[in-house]
């Protein structure tokens, strides 16, 4: 065989090689977690391990819906999520737009008090935004909920839609404008139109985002509760055992499938807005 050849193929089967071994170390919890859901509870920890329990069950799934509310927490996650991204991006289309088209001294301080907020921990703003929150009545309500969920989103995608919105020609709009446009036609009819792969982008790792969001809802709201958190709710069990990790692995992987299904159908997306928009920056 040409040396060539063989070097080629043998870094080939090396790449396939990581490859599995990273798609296994990432896939493996995920079939873990989902086979844990379908156990009995007696059978979780017998041995030797098995990786497909002897009587599956859908048990676990049962209580949730019917001790545990799980169709009232996924009701509560679809409002403020949804809210939350639907508020959001619209924000952040006008946002990204101002910052992108009009330059001014005032509006490149504002990104880069926007984009330094990025890097500020919740938990250093915890305390303050606490005392607010109660101070104006909004402390676990869904509209204090949806607001901290916005304000979490808004720089990543006020960041990519900005270098996105930098990479279309103003003349674009400008030719519009000769044809007629008001700015909110040439805005609406031109401008988003050309946005839509990184809309798409942000409104999928937003959807990520938001429905990860552990901190928010548990320490901003005690009555509403959401799937994020819905972990820390479940009842313990008299034995030297307590956690219930058949219920823990059920809302885990509630919680999970959505996200891998989103993330399988616009993984192409993600990866192309990211790549467009991130950066870039």
């Amino acid at each position: 065989m040409v040396p060539g050849i063989f070097k080629q193929r043998l870094l080939k089967g090396l790449m396939w090689g990581l490859a599995l071994v990273v798609a296994f170390l990432i896939l493996f919890p995920l079939w873990w977690i989902f086979v844990s859901s379908i156990t009995p509870a007696g059978e979780l920890f017998s041995k030797p391990i098995r990786y497909w329990p002897r009587h599956p069950t859908l048990e676990s799934y049962r209580y949730l819906i019917e001790h545990a509310g799980l169709l009232s927490k996924i009701g509560s996650t679809a409002v403020i999520v949804g809210l939350s991204i639907l508020i959001g991006m619209v924000v952040s289309v006008m946002a990204a737009f101002a910052f992108a088209r009009f330059r001014s001294k005032g509006l490149s301080i504002a990104v880069a008090f926007l984009l330094a907020s990025m890097l500020i921990p919740d938990v250093v703003t915890a305390r303050p935004l606490y005392d607010f929150l109660r101070s104006v009545h909004l402390y676990d309500t869904y509209t204090g909920l949806i607001v901290l969920y916005i304000s979490g989103i808004l720089p990543f995608t006020i960041l990519i839609l900005q270098n996105y919105l930098n990479d279309i020609p103003v003349s674009i709009e400008e030719s519009a404008s000769i044809d007629g446009c008001g700015f909110f036609q040439s805005l609406f009819y031109v401008t988003l139109p050309l946005l839509r792969p990184a809309l798409a982008t942000v409104c999928i790792v937003n959807f990520i985002t938001c429905l990860n969001n552990f901190f928010t809802p548990l320490f901003y709201s005690n009555g509403i509760s959401v799937l994020s958190t819905a972990i820390t709710q479940l009842p313990l069990r008299d034995n030297m055992y307590a956690v219930p990790w058949d219920l823990v692995s059920a809302m885990g992987w509630i919680i999970i499938l959505p996200i891998l299904v989103f993330v399988a159908i616009f993984q192409k997306q993600i990866m192309e807005g990211i790549m467009a928009g991130g950066v870039k920056g």
